[in-house]
């Protein structure tokens, strides 16, 4: 009898989430494309997939960054180390939008006590980092079929760049054909779909071209965590104060404090794209029905419903809102493994 219940529990763990075929049982197979130095939530969001990472939730397979900084690969570098994965692949965009230097990568990454980096790490310039396409390629090649979901969380230029690759030495399918093989889920935060028709979003208009390309081509399911969700849901300044106390010195809290001014809370965006990613069946969020994202003349993400079509979009109510909070803060602030 107990033998039947234990399969009964099993079956019952590995049962598919609505746009993913791999077993909700299994780590997730990550890849985290971000436009670190622009807002310090993309690096929140990196520490919160090593903490799922660390909890068997998933794997962060490659880190690929649209923000053209030669700072923010080390940053990127210096924040996997700390969390001993420092040999996690790093691509980064050539030719790109916002090459604006931040006051939060410069700082934290040459950050020194008694003459050494306060934050060791191999990577020290973005100039000797593949190209993010490339990782891209590699990465997904390297996976089983409909195995990877790709979290992107600031301008989808190296996406569009992926889907127009052609067949290499990586892999013989050209990008769309490797994106429709390996790739099961696209959460990006994009867009805003609670006041449609009214606000531009920074992640969209930055490379206009690169998003509707994406929201266009790609061959996926994608699910859109819009500008009023992470807006909704603040990361607290009390946090950054108190919990990451564990350690002397933290890449995260010290980043935090160099963006802006503290105390402040700060929009949680980019890291509820990484937890639906993850977690997509914890409740944390809604969904809305199926259909169609477009962007406008006017620069302005629409959303057209469609029975049975690939896009959706996030949405969240109080209880939602209260819960995803106390996620990302414990996420957020979990001590690397030891």
């Amino acid at each position: 009898m107990w033998r039947s219940t234990v399969l009964v529990l099993v079956l019952a763990c590995c049962q598919n989430s609505l746009v993913a075929a791999e077993p909700v049982c299994q780590p997730v197979r990550l890849i985290f494309d971000t436009d670190i130095g622009n807002d310090i939530d993309d690096a929140l969001a990196l520490g919160v997939i090593h903490a799922l990472q660390s909890r068997g939730e998933c794997e962060l397979l490659a880190v690929t960054i649209s923000k053209d900084n030669a700072t923010c690969a080390p940053f990127v570098d210096l924040v996997n180390t700390f969390y001993h994965r420092g040999d996690i692949p790093i691509g980064v965009v050539r030719g790109g939008a916002t090459p604006e230097d931040s006051r939060y990568l410069q700082e934290t990454v040459f950050s020194r006590d008694d003459g050494q980096p306060r934050y060791p790490h191999d990577l020290k310039s973005g100039a000797d980092a593949p190209d993010a396409v490339r990782v891209l390629r590699q990465t997904l090649a390297a996976q089983p079929p409909g195995s990877v979901v790709l979290v992107t969380v600031g301008f989808s230029t190296n996406l569009a760049r992926l889907l127009a690759s052609p067949a290499d030495e990586l892999s013989p399918l050209a990008g769309r054909e490797l994106v429709a093989r390996h790739c099961r889920l696209l959460s990006m935060m994009a867009g805003m779909f609670s006041d449609p028709g009214r606000q531009k979003e920074y992640n969209v208009y930055s490379d206009l071209a690169a998003a509707r390309t994406v929201f266009q081509d790609w061959p996926t399911p994608i699910v859109a965590s819009g500008f009023e969700i992470g807006s909704a849901i603040k990361f607290p300044a009390t946090s950054i104060e108190q919990d990451f106390e564990y350690v002397r010195w933290h890449p995260l809290p010290q980043a935090y404090a160099l963006y802006m001014k503290m105390p402040y809370d700060r929009e949680t965006w980019d890291l509820t794209s990484v937890l639906y990613a993850i977690r997509p069946e914890r409740g944390y969020f809604g969904l809305s029905e199926t259909g169609e994202i477009t962007v406008d003349a006017a620069e302005i993400t629409q959303f057209t419903p469609i029975a049975e079509s690939r896009h959706r979009f996030l949405t969240v109510d109080a209880e939602q809102i209260a819960r995803v909070r106390e996620a990302l803060i414990l996420l957020a602030s979990q001590p690397p493994d030891r």
